[in-house]
């Protein structure tokens, strides 16, 4: 296998061994992206995904180590690659008994480079991948994972999709029951078929039977034509049942009859059509207390659940949070326009670090209020924070709040300007030396501010 598609994150803030270090590991076929601080390096990971970091030890603001605990308390399988000076060797021998893949001493050798960097990709267990992993994915692309409960979930689901078993889903809300459903869908023999959802707690009792299993026209006050129904409408297909729990415990025996005889009779009709669905059912309630209750019956629940798949909550896979993020923000046509590339670091750990009780969606929501609202290429914490609604009631330690301070008040500087730094540097008593630290500190660009309102 070729290397062109390992992805390396190099991190140094002297721009000429960064350039050299670009050049040599782009000419060997790695794909570079250079960086001149661990805070930028941090912003840039979940975009990046990068297979492998090389970051210098000793760095203004973060240093190497510094960046290694943040990256290694993330995710602790990404290999880092230490450059020191001799004065610092202690320091790197000692880091790689902290996890850090190795050092490198300056000057090196290009192929000394190059040799650590094969072996730190070799190890690593994670490989570009091929076109024909990315075929054999297709089912499964919309679900966006690296968790291993998330993984191992899917590898069931995969092999659960080759027979016709009833699957039953159950997971908290909003942790993406349907996309499952879906992608089991589209790894079976049924993909050609069609996929029909319906969500149980959005149809009234009255009209259960009609939906489901058709009617005929004049059946009914209304009933002004034919109408299929669902089943027949994912004829040798899926028919997904959500909140299956919240079905009415009258029409559930109906249900029961037309999955046990595999036939449906349309309300109005005396003649019975055959069917040829298979059934995915899920919920967010306890279906096993529902029975207890008598408000779900126990020959039904059987019935659907012949096989369970249960989706974990997203805090179960926060790994998945910076990957899930920055999938979502590649989705929004205003994060383009805005020209809205990440977030920042401090973002990214309240993100990681919040309660999430609605799941990936809400996660989806808090990334699209973020985008509306930023007007900065890498959205700030303020804004995650604010799109959380406070769910984190914690006191922000002196130098996160200052820094939130900082950033909110340049960027309202350069609102009140439209980006002329000479203007903003007045308004702040600064000079233009002093103050263009202050907005690369923040990662803001005065361009960016050109058009903006006041």
């Amino acid at each position: 296998m070729t290397n062109d598609k390992y992805r390396v994150l190099l991190v140094d803030d002297d721009p000429g061994l960064l350039r050299l270090l670009s050049m040599r590991l782009a000419a060997a076929g790695y794909a570079v992206t250079a960086v001149e601080s661990g805070e930028r390096a941090l912003a840039q990971i979940p975009l990046l995904q990068p297979h492998l970091i090389i970051t210098d030890l000793q760095m203004n603001g973060m240093d190497g180590m510094a960046l290694f605990n943040q990256v290694h308390s993330r995710n602790p399988s990404l290999p880092v690659l230490i450059l020191t000076a001799h004065g610092t060797i202690p320091d790197a021998v000692a880091a790689t008994s902290r996890g850090v893949f190795g050092y490198l001493t300056k000057p090196f050798d290009s192929k000394v480079l190059l040799g650590h960097v094969a072996r730190a990709l070799k190890l690593s267990g994670e490989l570009p991948a091929r076109q024909s992993d990315a075929t054999l994915a297709e089912w499964r692309k919309g679900l966006v994972t690296r968790s291993p409960l998330m993984e191992n979930l899917l590898t069931q689901a995969r092999l659960i999709a080759e027979s016709d078993a009833s699957v039953l889903i159950q997971g908290q809300s909003g942790t993406g029951k349907e996309l499952l459903a879906r992608a089991k869908h589209q790894a079976s023999a049924r993909a050609a078929g069609a996929f029909v959802a319906l969500n149980c707690s959005a149809i009234p009792e009255s009209l259960f039977e009609s939906e489901l299993f058709g009617h005929v026209k004049g059946a009914f006050t209304g009933a002004m034509r034919d109408h299929p129904g669902l089943f027949r409408a994912a004829a040798g297909g899926t028919l997904f049942l959500d909140e299956i729990g919240d079905m009415p415990l009258g029409f559930q025996v109906k249900l029961l009859r037309a999955l046990q005889e595999r036939t449906i009779r349309p309300v109005g009709s005396t003649e019975s059509v055959a069917i040829d669905v298979r059934i995915i059912s899920a919920t967010h309630q306890d279906l096993e207390l529902a029975l207890q209750e008598n408000r779900f019956r126990e020959d039904l629940y059987y019935r659907l659940n012949v096989v369970t798949l249960e989706l974990p909550s997203l805090v179960e896979r926060r790994e998945d949070i910076p990957l899930l993020a920055n999938h979502f923000l590649q989705h929004f046509p205003d994060a383009e326009k805005k020209g809205v590339k990440g977030f920042s670091a401090e973002a990214m750990e309240a993100m990681l670090s919040a309660p999430w009780p609605g799941n990936v969606r809400q996660l989806y929501n808090v990334v699209e209020q973020s985008v509306a609202l930023s007007t900065t290429s890498l959205i700030p914490v303020s804004l995650v924070q604010r799109a959380l609604r406070g769910e984190s009631s914690e006191i922000p330690a002196f130098a996160e709040a200052r820094n939130e301070f900082e950033r909110d008040y340049l960027t309202r500087l350069l609102q009140i300007t439209h980006g002329n730094v000479t203007r903003a540097a007045g308004i702040a008593k600064r000079n233009r030396t002093e103050f263009y630290k202050l907005l690369q500190k923040h990662h803001l660009n005065p361009a960016q501010f050109k058009s903006a309102p006041s």
